[in-house]
C-alpha cells in the first residue's frame, strides 16, 4: 500500500473549517433563540446540541468537497 502524508497546511484548512462550522452552528442557535424568544441561558445549556450540528455541517461540507473533486478529477485529464 501506499503511504500517504497529511500536510501541516491540511491539517490547519480542516481545522479553520470546523471552526467555521462551529459559527455557523453558534449563530444558528443565537437566531433560533431570539426568534423563539426564549432563554438566553440556552446558548449555553444546548452546546452540546450545537456540537453535533457543527459535525454534522462538516461531514455534509466534506461530502460535497470530496463530490466536487471527484467530479472535477473525472473531467481533467492527468499529465503523465
Amino acid at each position: 500500500m501506499k503511504d500517504t502524508i497529511i500536510t501541516v497546511k491540511r491539517k490547519k484548512i480542516e481545522v479553520i473549517t470546523l471552526v467555521a462550522c462551529f459559527i455557523i452552528a453558534c449563530i444558528v442557535n443565537i437566531y433560533a433563540i431570539a426568534k423563539f424568544n426564549t432563554s438566553w441561558s440556552e446558548i449555553f445549556t444546548s452546546l452540546g446540541y450545537v456540537l453535533i450540528f457543527s459535525v454534522a455541517l462538516y461531514i455534509a461540507w466534506s461530502i460535497i468537497r470530496l463530490a466536487y473533486y471527484l467530479i472535477k478529477n473525472t473531467f481533467t485529464k492527468k499529465k503523465r
